[in-house]
């Protein structure tokens, strides 16, 4: 299991040796046809931000070696935000005095003809709070037997299974699993998920490998930025997590996505640290120098601007649209979500936290200076 993996790596000793990459390692890198978890700790450290119009390069030429001019779209659907987790930085957390709601198969149904009847979209994402005695592995058998008349790709973002039922739902119709481990830090996972099945870091992070043991045909991972102040050591966690998977389940395809958290509004969570732009193109681009063939995906969260640009620089996945509350597309298009997706109130509310401590702003012209920054020909 990776948690054994783990345990023998360092967090502190991780972000030392991110911060001590040289300018040579990354030139170094960025000259090896086949890179390891070092070579990514230097392409991801600060002293590889005067290559960025390289890398970009690079990226770019991967990606087009490996999947063409071609990006793969995909629709969320909650189809449940009933929760028995207490994530500090959710609005689906358990003490958020919402209505909570869990659809019965004919509004799922109903979801799926809605969402039909705005694109030809194949690939569907069914995502759910974690209530297992409510919407357990029955109900979600049931929401891929009826996606499975509409779309020839049904993935799931749920709670952490057992391997067993993984494998059942494989006899549903269902042939992928997002899960986002959130962040690396054992210590920290406590204190952001303090109550309910995801407090268990454990199984969480050892649910990849059940997957993995279950046949699943994609899995999906990801960290969620704005967690810990060391963004990068939870990514080079995540490379390093990638690694073990594909030698362990190398059937298996995988993707990796960069969510970055943004500032709650009112007395919310508050993100200890926030990516900018130019970071966030930098983890792309160096976790496709460092394996050519992963998926890498982007959400609605991000900013049009920047979902246009890296479409062309690593990006292989995007989602369309984005209701984060259940029957956000038919049966409840007006109910309370989840989380928001970009906004112009968001993207000022952070370039002014930013300024207070004395950092770039996030999100700016992006045009501009996307193009003033990488000059990719």
């Amino acid at each position: 299991m990776f948690s054994d993996e783990l345990a023998k790596i360092s967090w502190d000793e991780t972000t030392e040796r991110i911060a001590q990459m040289t300018d040579n390692d990354v030139v170094r890198a960025l000259h090896k046809s086949y890179c390891d978890v070092n070579d990514f700790m230097a392409l991801i450290s600060p002293a590889a931000i005067p290559h960025l119009e390289e890398m970009a390069r690079l990226s770019r030429k991967y990606t087009e070696q490996r999947f063409g001019r071609c990006v793969s779209m995909f629709i969320p659907l909650y189809i449940t935000n009933s929760c028995s987790n207490s994530c500090v930085y959710c609005g689906f957390h358990r003490q958020n005095p919402m209505a909570r709601t869990i659809l019965t198969p004919e509004q799922i149904e109903n979801e799926y003809k809605a969402i039909k009847k705005l694109a030809p979209f194949e690939n569907i994402l069914l995502v759910t709070g974690e209530n297992p005695a409510k919407a357990g592995v029955p109900y979600l058998a049931k929401a891929c037997d009826i996606a499975k008349k509409y779309f020839a790709n049904v993935k799931i973002e749920v709670m952490p299974l057992s391997t067993e039922d993984y494998r059942e739902l494989t006899h549903h119709g269902m042939n992928g699993v997002i899960c986002f481990q959130e962040t690396y830090h054992r210590e920290n996972y406590k204190l952001y998920h303090p109550a309910g099945m995801k407090s268990n870091f454990e199984w969480r992070l050892n649910g990849f490998d059940r997957m993995g043991m279950a046949g699943v045909h994609s899995i999906g991972m990801g960290a969620l930025l704005g967690l810990e102040k060391e963004w990068r050591t939870d990514v080079v966690m995540m490379a390093y997590h990638l690694r073990y998977l594909q030698k362990h389940y190398w059937k298996t395809k995988y993707s990796v996505n960069f969510p970055r958290m943004r500032p709650a509004h009112n007395e919310g969570f508050q993100p200890n640290c926030f990516v900018t732009d130019k970071e966030l193109a930098q983890m792309t681009f160096a976790m496709r120098i460092f394996d050519h063939n992963v998926d890498i995906s982007y959400s609605t969260r991000e900013p049009k601007e920047i979902r246009d640009n890296m479409a062309t620089l690593g990006v292989t996945t995007m989602s369309a649209e984005s209701h984060t509350n259940p029957g956000g597309y038919h049966t409840y298009p007006q109910a309370l979500e989840q989380f928001s997706v970009s906004d112009n109130r968001t993207a000022v509310e952070i370039n002014r936290r930013l300024h207070e401590i004395g950092r770039e702003p996030v999100w700016k012209d992006w045009d501009a200076s996307f193009d003033e920054t990488f000059r990719v020909g």
